[in-house]
């Protein structure tokens, strides 16, 4: 019941994210990994879980380990999302001989429907055996606790939201009784809610598990160990102690390292000196040298530790010029199989206009903006784009991004007007430097992605952007030059968030309430809504 690494090292391309490293993960370890996005946390998840080669040294798992990636896309999306958390026991799968074995009992065939009694029978002890009832209903008491109701848990995945197939998926992995868990971002998608109730479970937890979050009010609840993966040195500082504590031996732990880089650099330049002083004598050319080669050592050391972590320059397009009406809709609908999403919907988006669209998960927001951004049609009603009209999307599951390209590659899909030259210069400003670029965009961690995806909104120069959770799994400082960017904006926003931040920063004028599709003017008393929903 843990996870053993001995010498890991991992590299991607030339850049190493992680110098050799030994850790451990046992029973009753609750970790915070943390660290800028794009240090390697969720590339570290992926060695861990054997989804990715490290570049040397070995992981090894004892016990069942479980895992929640960012992005979760579970394969048979006609399952329902019920029989998905249940296959996390393999319970689903005696549910599907059950419901087989149902149907062909009806047949007329007296031979048939006698052997489909028979598998009944025989699949009803297996189910009994294995808890039954009482493990279904546990299944579903935990997935009413992360907000997903009755009704969500019959419909197949295909009809879910994504935040809703978020939501599954924690559900499942948490209902899997793994001994150890990695978790990767848990409470994107989550309710205030929501949020609490997993706060308590983790906190409870008896097992083992690791954490990546830029939820501050999760680690410090449920954490007594931090590890943090530093970008520059690509070595993890670990921590044994809570997250409050954590901070403040950072600070110390700063503090010392720039005071021995101060050392370091006294000490360089006086190996220098007496370097010169010695290069001019002929019998102490090489003792000159050492010292001059040292001082260098030294110098190159202290410039590396020093180099702040940089942040994706995020800046949203100037708008093309358009009409007075970039987007007008008009009594659209929109249903998937039996569950209608929503029906009836107006929505006028003026120039420059800045609204805000709110509502439970499930309530139609993402649907919403896929029709108004022209990628899914309305089964009722139209969607019409005026004079001028460019729209910019993006999607939380960026699901605009190609990750069988390139980083360059997808930049270029965009704007094939840029050469590599202008394309890698962009990509510079979001972080992807050096061989970043021809990384295929399915390695990215969700970070990276939403860093790329941004990059190709910047190209567009869109007059409307329709945003949907821009600002899930990045850091604060990169949240922040995002914050920075829809206050800046000179065109139109419509906009789908949790963050209360990201909603101040945009200033709506208006708010789409959801499914109903009532519209109202902004009032600040609707920020107690975003968090909630």
């Amino acid at each position: 019941m843990a996870i053993d690494a001995q010498g890991l090292e991992i590299r991607i391309g030339a850049r190493t994210l992680l110098n050799p490293t030994d850790f451990h993960v046992t029973k009753g370890d609750r970790i915070g990994l943390v660290g800028r996005n794009g240090a390697g946390k969720t590339t570290l998840t992926r060695v861990i879980t054997g989804e990715t080669l490290p570049s040397a040294g070995t992981v090894r798992v004892s016990g069942t380990l479980g895992y929640l990636p960012q992005d979760t896309h579970s394969g048979d999306q006609t399952r329902s999302a019920l029989d998905r958390i249940m296959s996390a026991r393999d319970i689903d799968s005696i549910v599907r001989r059950l419901r087989k074995a149902e149907h062909e009992m009806t047949n007329p065939d007296p031979d048939i429907m006698s052997k489909a009694m028979n598998r009944y029978d025989k699949a009803m002890q297996d189910f009994e055996t294995t808890g039954g009832y009482s493990i279904q209903a546990d299944a579903t008491v935990m997935a009413h606790s992360l907000g997903i109701e009755q009704e969500v848990l019959k419909r197949p995945l295909a009809d879910l939201s994504g935040g809703q197939r978020r939501r599954v998926e924690l559900a499942r992995i948490l209902f899997s009784q793994a001994d150890t868990m990695i978790l990767d971002e848990p409470t994107n998608h989550l309710d205030a809610d929501s949020i609490e109730w997993l706060r308590d479970y983790l906190k409870h937890f008896a097992g083992g598990f690791l954490v990546i979050s830029h939820s501050t009010e999760l680690l410090d609840e449920v954490v007594n160990k931090v590890w943090h993966l530093d970008a520059q040195r690509a070595q993890i500082d670990m921590y044994s102690m809570g997250w409050k504590a954590y901070l403040h031996q950072r600070v110390v732990d700063e503090e010392r390292r720039r005071r021995e880089r101060e050392v370091a650099e006294r000490k360089a330049e006086r190996l220098l000196k007496q370097g010169e002083r010695l290069h001019a004598k002929a019998t102490k050319a090489v003792a000159a040298q050492n010292m001059i080669r040292r001082a260098e050592r030294l110098l190159q050391e202290t410039s590396e530790a020093q180099r702040q972590e940089k942040i994706a320059d995020i800046r949203f397009p100037e708008p093309a010029p358009c009409g007075r009406t970039p987007i007008l809709a008009t009594d659209i609908s929109k249903a998937y199989g039996s569950n209608i999403v929503f029906a009836g919907i107006n929505l006028a988006i003026d120039k420059g206009s800045r609204v805000v669209i709110l509502g439970t998960n499930g309530a139609g927001k993402t649907t919403t903006l896929r029709l108004l951004a022209g990628l899914e049609a309305p089964d009722t009603g139209e969607v019409k784009l005026g004079t001028g009209a460019k729209i910019g999307y993006f999607a939380q599951e960026h699901d605009t991004l190609d990750l069988q390209d390139s980083v360059l590659g997808n930049l270029q899909q965009v704007a094939p007007e840029l050469n590599d030259t202008q394309a890698r210069s962009i990509l510079g400003s979001f972080l992807f430097s050096g061989d970043d670029a021809f990384k295929p965009a399915a390695v990215l961690s969700g970070g990276e992605k939403t860093r790329l995806a941004l990059a190709t909104l910047v190209t567009s120069r869109a007059n409307v952007l329709l945003l949907d959770e821009p600002t899930n799994n990045l850091d604060p400082a990169s949240r922040q030059e995002i914050l920075k960017a829809i206050a800046k904006y000179e065109g139109a926003i419509v906009l789908v968030t949790h963050d209360e931040g990201a909603v101040k920063a945009l200033q709506p004028e208006r708010v789409l309430l959801m499914p109903d599709g009532d519209e109202d003017l902004w009032s600040d008393e609707y920020l107690d809504l975003v968090a909630e929903e």
